[in-house]
């Protein structure tokens, strides 16, 4: 223990050498003190959001890019272009100076107009060169394990709809825009069902494929083959957190249905709405049911129809003893499994709106995410909101399950 004190100092000492008048090798650091650094950083963010591009590009080495080959910044600022940011910032967190070389971690914080209530925080690596007695920003990338933004895979276009902004690469306008139609129908299709205590609006990531998505979520693609779209967002968010991002997945949106296009989009749409009542004490059986339950809302289609893979386990037999666990849920784990616990959760949650009706199904959501701790929670709403017991609740659901698909 006292020899990590030990060395907890001498860092600590090297971070005041950094903000003073020398570095740790001893050199001169009057061009390395983290205000001059930041003050580069801000000129960088003014000239985005003001959109001046020579005042962006002024931020960068004085020799980088050349006639027709734009230098990273210039890419960078002509990807960024169409997007609405509301605020765009940088907060220095550590710097780290090497002769007339730095690198420099920050945090970028941005809001997007109109939608986030509180800025997207995300780690960045920069890279710094001293010119002149003057800082330069030489690269500006994810940290790593840290996420990709959208812009980093090209140039961004938008397309707004009465209650959605779809953001895109390598999507044409006409594709855009008819992503925006279907989350339009979406937000009021899930206002009916979930009620109107959400912003009532949406953010829609198109990325050029497969890999983008993954790019954006920050994991390997295979884990979402197959799989049309997620949301990501706080689980339990208040008022003030950024507004969710529905990504999608192009490869596998294109091949769906009409209705299967719509089911998804209003699906992801419901987790957004849900997200403040939506907690670790909530279990994935509820919270991908239920949006699944608003998504096939008013479709006409029939268990039959909705939950196929369950419907044949159910006709040899094999009717499941207990609702659906996380780990069924996994994208990675067996395809039946993950149907069938898509399904069964699905019909749980009809099951309470066809028995106790859909605003007891939406209190009882609420019940389980208020209760903010796993342990319990949906035993104490499903005896304070439906009247039962865990026990009673499934027995009630594996009959409903003979019922309409035996």
């Amino acid at each position: 223990m006292a020899g990590r004190r030990r060395v907890a100092g001498i860092l600590a000492g090297c971070a005041l050498l950094l903000a003073g008048s020398a570095d740790c090798a001893g050199r001169p650091a009057s061009g390395a003190r983290p205000a001059a650094v930041q003050q580069v950083l801000d000129r960088r963010a003014t000239a985005l959001l003001t959109h001046d591009r020579p005042a962006f590009l002024a931020t960068e080495p004085p020799a980088a890019g050349t006639p027709g080959h734009p230098s990273d910044a210039a890419a960078e600022f002509d990807h960024l272009r169409a997007v609405p940011l509301a605020s765009w910032s940088y907060r220095l967190t550590s710097l780290h100076r090497t002769g007339d070389r730095a690198t420099a971690d920050a945090e970028l914080l941005y809001r997007i107009k109109g939608y986030d209530r509180a800025p997207v925080t995300t780690a960045r690596a920069l890279r710094l060169v001293l010119t002149k007695g003057r800082w330069y920003v030489s690269s500006d990338e994810p940290a790593k394990k840290a996420d990709q933004q959208l812009w980093e895979q090209g140039t961004v276009e938008v397309a707004r709809g009465a209650h959605s902004l779809v953001l895109g690469v390598g999507q044409s306008g006409d594709l855009l825009r008819e992503y925006a139609r279907l989350a339009d129908r979406a937000v009021p299709a899930v206002t009916g069902a979930w009620g109107t205590d959400w912003p009532g609006h949406v953010v829609v990531l198109v990325p050029r494929s497969l890999d983008g998505m993954a790019g954006l979520l920050g994991s390997p693609a295979s884990r979402y083959q197959g799989i049309a779209a997620v949301t990501t967002g706080e689980a339990g968010g208040t008022a003030q957190a950024p507004a969710d991002r529905i990504i999608v997945n192009p490869d596998a949106y294109r091949v769906l249905s009409d209705l299967g296009k719509q089911v998804v989009l209003t699906h992801e749409t419901t987790h957004v709405a849900t997200r403040a009542h939506t907690s670790a004490a909530t279990p994935l059986w509820l919270s991908e049911g239920y949006a699944d339950w608003a998504g096939y809302r008013g479709s006409g289609r029939t268990p039959a129809q909705v939950a196929p893979e369950l419907g044949r386990s159910v006709v040899q037999g094999r009717v499941p003893a207990a609702l659906p666990k996380d780990a069924d849920f996994a994208f990675t784990g067996d395809a039946g499994t993950l149907a069938q616990a898509y399904e069964g959760g699905w019909m749980a949650c009809r099951l309470i709106a066809d028995r106790w009706g859909e605003v007891r199904l939406g209190e009882f959501y609420r019940a389980v995410g208020d209760h903010r701790k796993r342990e319990g929670a949906v035993e104490d709403a499903l005896r304070k909101v439906l009247g039962t017991t865990l026990e009673k609740f499934t027995e009630q659901w594996r009959a409903y399950l003979r019922a309409q698909l035996g």
